[in-house]
């Protein structure tokens, strides 16, 4: 194979999109924990978790790591950034019921996310 055939080929499987679901969570976090085992073995399975892996960042470690629209208070904080830039947020946890609504939401009102349908 060329180097050009290559790059046409690695063109096609390379996703349109950068975006990604930046998790921040500390140390003992009971409701990071929580995600962790809740939802955290499947993401990368679903819709959500194709089109926007996830990157965990400590939340010491976050005002280096992207360009926030604020600061972050709470963990679990998920932040779907793209370039390195936050484009929304959900703080805290509420469960697998309200957290895919809340994450299916986000990701459609700031990318081009289309889900399952899509």
């Amino acid at each position: 194979m060329t180097l050009a055939a290559g790059l046409t080929a690695a063109a096609f499987v390379t996703p349109a999109h950068a975006a990604e679901l930046v998790m921040v969570d500390e140390k003992g976090c009971i409701y990071c924990e929580q995600w962790n085992a809740e939802i955290g073995p499947i993401y990368p399975k679903t819709a959500e978790g194709r089109f926007a892996p996830l990157r965990k960042i400590d939340i010491g470690d976050i005002d280096e790591a992207i360009e926030l629209d604020r600061r972050v208070n709470f963990t679990p904080t998920f932040i779907v950034v793209e370039d390195e830039a936050e484009l929304a947020r959900i703080e805290g946890y509420p469960g697998p019921d309200f957290f895919w609504p809340l994450l299916d939401r986000m990701l459609r009102d700031v990318t081009d996310y289309a889900g399952e349908d899509g």
